[in-house]
């Protein structure tokens, strides 16, 4: 395992992140952290794209208004946003260098905190497990923690299986 470092969409460097070029290697991660993935700041845009692409519309979503009057005081993220962010997160907090990947699922999902629009989350990996399969690849399970700046609480925390063939 080494290391890589490379630019955020903002332009600014990203923090470096392990990087994996064997089964062994990963075997050998586990139960470690992986580290960090940049900020992302969630907008109201980004919030109803996911909201017309799963038919989604409930007014704490989608209508900045009437939410302002409710519970959180604005918008807020839809909780499958916020997972599914942690694909987004993944190749930020490690590189595997390998002939193929696969999303295999997902354990454990929480959700412990809302997402109110404006907020900034961020990926943080640990290595759970790593079991080897028959045909020459791993199944790792990463767990994935979406943190919620300023907030104790994180946003989502999700068990990611990925299967890599090396």
């Amino acid at each position: 395992m080494h290391e890589a470092q490379g630019l955020n969409p903002s332009g600014e460097v990203s923090p470096p992140r392990p990087v994996f070029a064997s089964a062994q290697a990963l075997v050998a991660a586990a139960g470690h952290p992986l580290g960090c993935s940049d900020w992302l700041r969630i907008t109201q845009e980004r919030i109803d794209q996911f909201a017309a692409a799963t038919g989604d519309h409930q007014w704490i979503h989608v209508d900045p208004q009437r939410a302002a009057a409710g519970p959180y005081g604005a918008t807020i993220a839809h909780g499958y946003l916020t997972l599914s962010l942690a694909n987004l997160f993944m190749p930020q907090i490690l590189q595997v260098d390998m002939r193929m990947g696969l999303n295999y699922g997902s354990d454990r999902v929480r959700f412990p905190a809302p997402v109110r629009v404006g907020s900034r989350l961020r990926g943080n990996g640990k290595m759970l497990t790593v079991t080897p399969l028959g045909d020459g690849g791993v199944q790792c399970v990463i767990q994935v923690t979406v943190e919620l700046e300023g907030s104790e609480r994180p946003a989502c925390v999700v068990d990611s299986l990925n299967r890599y063939y090396f």
